[in-house]
């Protein structure tokens, strides 16, 4: 029975010394996922893939940030990818032993339009013509009522703007303002896709 004890221990002594081992010849990378304004994306998939394999995959965290270890020392490829993102591929990293190379903070996912809703307009005035560097706000008007601001910005020189958002049904309400003249549409969107309005504006020439 002594001898069994014996011979156990010395076999898990070896076993845990393969599996430190193992570690000490691998290696890895991190990094932080980013959206093209600077946002952390939480959640992403981050998966090293080698001779067109998924080899490890692992989750950023809420800042968009993740470490991906325990990788043989090589030459990977590096997708991430999220939902509502088109994928982004970072080629031929390598990685070392005892070692986890940095990406870096600009590892940029686009938003994929196909999974957006896209608010596009028009701001004219009384006699048609567009009007350029129009103020723009978009709201966004909850079930409950509550409105909260979702976005703003101006017309280009054509008099058009444009909003994204993620997909998702919701009511949105677009104002207008220039030269002391402000008008207001509220939009309905039920899924992904491009939703257009047009609003007047009654400006002094």
């Amino acid at each position: 029975m002594k001898l069994f004890k014996h011979s156990l221990f010395i076999a898990l002594i070896f076993t845990f010394s393969g599996v430190i081992a193992f570690a000490q010849e691998t290696g890895g990378v991190k990094g932080k996922i980013r959206t093209t304004k600077g946002e952390g994306i939480s959640g992403a998939s981050v998966t090293a893939k080698r001779d067109g394999k998924d080899v490890k995959s692992v989750k950023a965290d809420g800042e968009g940030r993740f470490v991906l270890n325990n990788l043989e020392a090589g030459i990977y490829n590096i997708v991430f990818d999220k939902t509502g993102y088109a994928a982004g591929v970072k080629y031929n990293v390598e990685i070392k032993k005892n070692k986890t190379g940095d990406l870096g903070d600009r590892l940029i996912l686009t938003a994929d339009q196909g999974t957006q809703v896209i608010v596009k307009g028009s701001v004219f005035n009384q006699n048609d013509r567009s009007i350029g560097g129009a103020r723009v706000e978009i709201e966004k008007i909850s079930s409950d009522g509550t409105i909260r601001k979702a976005g703003s910005g101006y017309t280009n020189v054509s008099g058009e703007f444009t909003f994204r958002f993620s997909e998702g049904a919701a009511k949105y309400r677009v104002t207008a303002s220039a030269k002391d003249s402000k008008a207001s549409r509220e939009i309905d969107v039920d899924s992904a896709g491009i939703y257009r309005l047009a609003i007047s504006l009654k400006v002094k020439e």
